[in-house]
């Protein structure tokens, strides 16, 4: 599996709350973050309304692409 590494900025009271999450349940905070945003993404997979404006984006990006002449 590849891995990605990201810079995150939080304030310093979600910072905080976040560690005392991670402490309570004995894990790294990383955990915490990479559960709730999978729990995120998992969510906004079930919405239709998200995915119908997930092919839209999707669809003006295959008309820029085809426009620079990258894409048929």
């Amino acid at each position: 599996m590849s891995i990605k590494i990201s810079a995150l900025r939080l304030p310093d009271s979600i910072a905080k709350q976040l560690g005392a999450i991670a402490r309570a349940d004995g894990v790294p905070v990383s955990e915490v973050l990479r559960e709730g945003i999978e729990n995120h993404i998992a969510a906004r997979f079930s919405d239709e309304e998200f995915k119908e404006r997930l092919r839209a984006v999707q669809q003006e990006d295959r008309e820029v692409l085809k426009d620079l002449g990258i894409e048929d």
